[in-house]
């Protein structure tokens, strides 16, 4: 019996673990992700930077469509990541 309590222990503490190492990472790379789309949004600079409006549109609609692949693994984690952007 106290083997069974000694793993269910154990198995709380791995829990607890992996659930502070999740914590961890998202918050790591979630405030990258923000940085990194924020300086997506310094290229709308006209005085520095010349676009086509369909290209802004381009880069938002992949952002969201990023979000939306994330959304979908949350809800179903065997989903499989997306490929790469191009312009």
């Amino acid at each position: 019996m106290a083997e069974n309590m000694d793993a269910a222990v154990t198995e709380k503490t791995g829990d607890r673990d992996k659930h502070q190492k999740f914590r961890e990472l998202a918050e790591n790379r979630t405030n990258k992700a923000i940085d990194a789309i924020l300086r997506i949004g310094n290229l709308s600079n006209r005085q520095i930077y010349q676009f086509e409006d369909h290209e802004a549109r381009k880069i938002i609609r992949a952002l969201k469509d990023a979000i939306a692949m994330v959304e979908g693994r949350f809800q179903s984690p065997r989903g499989k990541a997306g490929g790469g952007f191009k312009l």
